[in-house]
This record gives structure tokens, sequence and C-alpha cells, in this order.
């Protein structure tokens, strides 16, 4: 079929090449029009229960993750130039483009009683009137417990404001824009002052990261290509098998980034790898294919011959490696997680899209060129890399017992290693510890105990239940117990507001700021209710941020430390006995959601989902090998050779202390479906050459040693560098998919070179006992017919 396939290239190969170039324009013209992704993508299912509640939470309430947080810490907070600077600040921040509104000491509020009515009414604490006496504002703003550890800590002199960002301006390129000139006003009032300024919430967490995927997917692309490109040079010495190798994978990455759009998706930070993905993994086909040649052609000096060789032994390798390296990426599209299953998608028909470029273009384009030069062929006979192969198969023929006792102990202290791994994430996992977004996160953790969104909504199942008094008292029991819990910050409810309006009540004392008792009620009742006041008035306005409609469910809106997944779920436990002892689930319902949540809901559902597509991957490629091979040893040696550098990995993480987090779970789908690839170039080898050698597997092993020994280190030192380029990413994520995938695909170069001929001579001490090898032909076709 092969050799068939190899004339039908040969023969058509002008109009294949022009229809490749077609497609390859037509695709060029998608790939134009690909956007970066600029929303929260889900990392959980729809149906998710928690996905659920967090959805009905955002429809009663709005937003809780598009509000971005402006910190300093100052001894001159007060001081009369600081101060009208700082509230200058604020008002040109007002008037940036999708700022709703900005909370601040200069824009905060008094709540004043009317002697004449007996009514409510807002005072701006800074008016052009007060703003020169900023001793009475200091001395009127800390007499409001309600922005203490807010919008300021005493004990720690930091100062925050908090701006609510329009939430289509946040999931569009815009936000970019937004975020950049809040940045530029705050920097320029913090090198006025010579003061540092802190910016964190996930606006700007999210902004920065999109940003840094765009730029880093550019950076890789150029890096995975020069160094492909130096690495094809110095094997091969010959300027056309380096262009043509790059002219495959740069139509290969104008075809994944077509598919994205055609598919209707977005760059993401997972499909932000896929480009470069596409240039490590499509470079392999290209040297399979080329030192095929070049070996059929340094044997028969007959270039037509060599390209239908090539072709014909060659196209059923090169077929199976890239089938298993898009089963390793493509079984992420059978999880129920959105952004895994594009990722998945996209780079599994990309793999198998490289794999017919590479057929169609390798051999057609070498049939118009003429034959290599001897120079081009000379690595083929290079004295160090035949010294090296040589070495190997002295260890495998002669040490092979250490091999096997190496194996072992290696496998034993990595197994224990293993016992030490932790699963944890934290929603801002990805962002390096020395960047100043970290940095700035840590600050407003240390100052005001976080600033990541956790909601606990109350359903008091009837209409004005909220505004009961039992309610209330409840609430604020809750909040006050809260505040033992060192992760968690302020807590923003309808009882702060109630609280601020007792205090008002009695004419400003700041020791009446609490639930009000059953005698003063009845004056505060009719604002709860909205009967009194200015129903369009910033009271009522803060009243309805915390109430539904009917005034049946409320919410206590809580900011915290990004405490990750592992702390969180204790918290959460911690936290619910004593929620549920106040209200009662025979009459209440209680739920806990927001973005925190969520985010590490969705950390734990992603590892789970990748765990199962390393099952289902190992599965399906085992499959492939069992249709390939037809063989149990065969598929035993396969399995052995390609767990043991996971094995390997796994061990190193665990004794290096790297958690179980998405990021690192994706390294050993990833590894496995591009290993495997060496181990099917081996085996489909040593399986074409056993009829040469009339069954004879030593001298079989000893001469695919030597003549897949020099393809299978070079193809490895491409993808070892081409994933090691990911080790250079600002994000942890990426830089540990690049680290630890070269680890193991660096690993799986050494056991398919050592311990898979070392195996392979133990089954044929077992055939020879068995007095047959029957099992290893296959009557009926071979992978290839020479």
């Amino acid at each position: 079929m092969w050799h068939r396939i190899a004339a039908f290239i040969i023969k058509f190969r002008i109009t294949l090449l022009v229809t490749l170039l077609a497609a390859t324009c037509v695709m060029g013209y998608f790939a134009s029009k690909v956007e970066l992704s600029y929303e929260f993508t889900n990392a959980i299912p729809t149906d998710n229960p928690k996905y659920k509640d967090y959805q009905n939470f955002r429809k009663q309430f709005g937003e809780d993750g598009n509000m971005m947080v402006i910190g300093v810490q100052t001894d001159k907070f007060f001081n009369q130039d600081f101060f009208t600077d700082y509230a200058t600040l604020v008002k040109s921040l007002e008037k940036v483009k999708a700022v709703e509104n900005v909370l601040s000491i200069p824009g905060a509020i008094n709540l004043e009683k009317d002697t004449t009515t007996g009514q409510l009414k807002v005072v701006k604490l800074v008016t052009d009137s007060t703003l020169g006496d900023v001793a009475g504002i200091r001395d009127a703003f800390h007499n409001l417990p309600f922005y203490k550890g807010f919008l300021y800590n005493p004990e720690t002199g930091a100062y925050l404001m908090a701006l609510r960002i329009d939430k289509q301006v946040l999931n569009s390129k815009n936000r970019a824009g937004v975020v950049n000139e809040i940045l530029k006003l705050s920097d320029a009032f913090g090198k006025k002052h010579g003061i540092e300024m802190h910016y964190s919430g996930l606006p700007l967490i999210r902004t920065m990261m999109a940003g840094q995927v765009q730029s880093e997917m550019n950076l890789f692309l150029i890096l995975s290509f020069v160094l492909t490109a130096v690495i094809l040079a110095l094997f091969f010495r010959s300027f056309m098998a380096v262009l043509a190798s790059m002219l495959v994978v740069a139509a290969g990455v104008v075809w994944s980034l077509g598919t994205v759009v055609l598919l209707g998706y977005k760059i993401t930070l997972l499909i932000a790898l896929i480009p470069p993905l596409i240039v490590v993994i499509g470079i392999p086909n290209c040297v399979y294919l080329l030192n095929k040649y070049h070996a059929e052609y340094n044997k028969h000096q007959n270039k037509a011959k060599g390209l239908l060789r090539m072709v014909d032994r060659m196209g059923i390798v090169t077929l199976f490696t890239n089938i298993t390296a898009a089963i390793g990426f493509g079984v992420f599209f059978f999880t129920k997680s959105a952004i895994l299953k594009e990722f998945g998608l996209v780079a599994g028909i990309n793999i198998m899209a490289i794999f017919l470029i590479s057929l169609i273009f390798i051999p057609a384009l070498f049939s118009f060129l003429p034959p290599p030069k001897s120079r081009h062929t000379s690595y083929l006979e290079s004295g160090w890399m035949s010294r090296l192969l040589d070495t190997i198969t002295n260890w495998v023929f002669g040490h092979r017992m250490w091999i096997y006792a190496a194996t072992i102990v290696i496998c034993a202290v990595s197994v224990m290693g293993m016992m030490r791994l932790n699963s944890v994430g934290h929603i801002v996992d990805d962002l390096p510890k020395e960047a100043k977004v970290y940095q700035d996160l840590m600050f407003f953790e240390k100052n005001f105990r976080g600033v990541m969104p956790l909601e606990i909504v109350i359903d008091t199942r009837k209409k004005n239940g909220a505004v009961g008094l039992p309610v209330l008292q409840k609430m604020d029991e809750l909040t006050t117990y809260l505040k033992q819990y060192p992760e968690i910050g302020h807590s923003l409810a309808l009882t702060e507001g109630v609280k601020f309006a007792r205090q008002a009540y009695y004419d400003g004392d700041s020791s009446s700021y609490a639930v009000p008792n059953m005698f003063d009620a009845a004056f505060i009742q009719p604002y709860l209710r909205g009967g009194a006041g200015d129903k369009k008035g910033m009271f009522n306005k803060l009243l309805s941020a915390f109430m539904d409609s009917t005034k049946q469910k409320t919410r206590i809106s809580i900011n915290m430390a990004d405490v990750g997944s592992k702390r969180l779920p204790v918290l959460l436990d911690s936290i619910r006995p004593k929620t549920l002892e106040l209200f009662d689930t025979s009459k209440y319902d209680v739920t806990f959601t927001g973005t925190s949540i969520v985010f590490l809901e969705g950390s734990k559902f992603i590892i789970n989902s990748l765990r199962d597509s390393l099952i289902l991957a190992f599965i399906m490629i085992f499959g492939c090998m069992i249709a390939l091979f037809r063989s149990w040893r065969i598929l035993l040696i396969s399995m052995v050779i390609n767990i043991v550098p996971l094995l390997i990995t796994a061990g190193i993480m665990g004794w290096m202390g790297i958690p179980i987090k998405p990021s690192t779970v994706l390294v050993f789908s990833v590894a496995l479906g591009i290993t495997i690839d060496v181990t099917i170039r081996f085996l489909v080898n040593f399986k074409q050459e056993l009829a040469h050698h009339d069954d004879d597997i030593a001298a079989t092993v000893k001469r695919t040693i030597h003549d897949t020994g020099l393809s299978i280190i070079y193809t490895s030192l491409i993808l070892v560098a081409g994933f090691g380029v990911f080790a250079l990413s600002q994000f942890d994520g990426t830089k540990s998919l690049g680290y630890l995938t070269s680890l193991t695909l660096l690993l799986a170069m050494v056991t398919n070179l050592t311990l898979q001929p070392a195996l392979l001579l133990w089954m044929d001490k077992a055939l020879r006992k068995n007095k047959s090898a029957d099992f290893l032909r296959d009557d009926d076709e071979e992978p290839s017919n020479p």
C-alpha cells in the first residue's frame, strides 16, 4: 500500500504541491483573522453544580470579578499635598472610560440624620469646600468603622481604592487600554510623591496574562524555528533540507491558526502553545523522512528509488507516530472542560495535518531537486555518533543485568518520590513569584487579607425575609465569626450598611455602629424595605447591591487570600458548620460561591480530567501498538519503555516538591503521545529488519540500534530543545510544561536506546525456548514492503 502511495505522490507531485499551496493560502486567510481571547474561559462544565450556583449569583447580584484595587502604604496620607493629589487622582480615574465607580477615601460618604425631617441623608466627606481641611476629613473618616479594614488598615498605614470596571469592556480587546490608562495615571501619582503603587484584582491579572500570552506565542514561535533550524543544519548540513523542513512546519503553523478561526475559537493560554508545538512535533517527521531518503540514496545511488523507499518504509512509521501524538493531545477533547476540549481538538487535528503536509511536500519537492551530495549524507557515517552507538550496543549486549538493576532502583526511588506528590492549585498559579503583579497581591494579602472574591448567598425563602431583624443579627454574628480566620479579609454585607445607618441615627457616635436592636429597628426598617429616603440615593443603591429585588436573598461579599485548592476546602469546611448553625437548613438555603470557588473547582476538575485523559491515551495508544505489531510481548515492552520515563519524572516532581496542578499533569499525556513515537520508530525498523536477518533477534537489535539511533538522538534533541523553549516563559505553568516535558523526552530517548533493546534480547531468550518467532511475523501484510 505504501509503495503505491509513494508512486502516487511522485506521479502527481505538481498537482499535489499546487493543492497544498492553495490550501495553505486559504488557511492563511483564516489565520489572519485569529483573535486573542479576553473572556474568562470556563474550566468546568456548565452542568457542574458550583458553576450553576455562580451563574445564578451573577444573574441576581452581577459580577464579582470586575474589581481592580490600587493600594499605597504611607504615613503621610493625610498630609495636605498628598491627600489633595490623591483626590485628584480619584477624579481622573473616575473619568476613565469603562470605570463605573471608584470606592475611595476621597469619595467616601457619611450618613447623617436630618434634624428637621428625621430622615437619613448622604453627605460626602470630601468636597471642594472641605478639601482644605485634611485634618477634619481625617478625624471624620476615622470615626466611621464602616471603612476600617476595607479602605484602610490603621495598623500598617495601608490605604486602598477599588475600581469597578464594566464587564463588557473586560471581555473585549479594549480591556488592555483601560487597565493601562489606570496604571499610567496611578504611576504618575506615585512617581510624583516617591511612593510605590500596588495593583491587583482579577481585571489586572487577566489583562497581564492575556498580553503575556500574545508576546510569548510570538517569542516561542521564533525561538522554536531558530533552534530547530540550527539543529537541522548541524545534522543535515544542507540548506535545502533545512529550508524544506522549515516550510513544512511554517505551513503547519498557518494551518493551526486557521483551524482555530474555522472552529470559532480564540487564542487562550493553552491554544497559544499549539503553533510552537507544531514546529517541535513537525520537525521529527522531516528528520525521519530525509534521514531515510539519504540512507537509501547512499545505499543505491538512485534518487527515485530513494524517494520511493522513503515513503514506503517511513510512511507507516510517521503515520503511527503522528497518530499516537495526536491521541496524546486529542484525548483532551473528550473532557468536559471547554479550555481543554479546544486545546485537544485543535492540537489533534493539526498534528495529523502536519503529517499530511510533510508526507506530500518532502518527496514531491526533493523529486525536483538534484540528488544529495556526499557532504549532505556524511552525517550517516559520523565518527563520534558511530562510537556512541557502539558504546550503547556494547552496554546492551554486555551489561544487560546492570541496565535492569539500574532501572529497578531508579523506579523504586521514583515511586518513593511519587508518594510525596501533593495536588494544589492557586488562582495566580501561573504568575512568577518575582513579578510585580504577584508581589502586589502579597501586599494586599498582608495588609487587607487578600482581594480574591468569596460570596455567601443566604436565601430566606420568603419575600422581605432578608431585612428581618433576626436575619440581620445572624449575618452580623457570622461576619464577626469570620474575622478569626487570618485568610479572610473584610466582609461587606447588608449588615454593614445597616450598622452605618444606626450610627447616623445616634448622631454619628461610632460606638453605635452595630446591628439595630428591637428598640431602634423601627427607624431602620423603612430604609431596608425601600420605603423611606431617596430611592435612587447612594444608601439605597448600596442596599440593592446586596439584596435581590424581592429582598428574599442577600449576600455576604468577602475578600480573601489566594489560599489554594488544598486550603480552601478546609477553610470552607470550618466555616460551614457555624453558618448552618446560624441559618438552619429547614428555614434557609445557604450557598458558597464566587470566583475563588469556581476557579479552584475548575483547577481540581482539570486535574481529574487530565488524569482520565492520560488513562484514555494509554488505552488508545497501546491499542495502536497491538494493531501495528500484533504481539503481547512487544506491547509489554513498549508499555514498560514508556511508563519508566513518566514514572521517573513523577518521582523527581515529588522529591523536588513540584505540586500536581493542571500544567504539570498536562506533561504526562503530552509526553506519552510523543515518547511513544520513538518506540514505534525503533520497533517498526526492528520488525522490518527481522525478516532480513532470518529471525535472528540479537543481530536485528544490533542493526536497529545503528539504523535508528542516529535519527532517534537527533529528533529527541530537537524535541528537548523545542519544549525547553517553554521554560523561558513568565508563566510557571508553561515553564513547568517546558522543562518537565523536556526531561521526560530525554529519559525516553535513553530508555528507548538501552532498556528497549535489552528487553528485546530477553524476548530472544524466551523465543529460543519456544523455538519460534512466528508471533512477530505478519503473514498477511508487513508494515511496509521494500
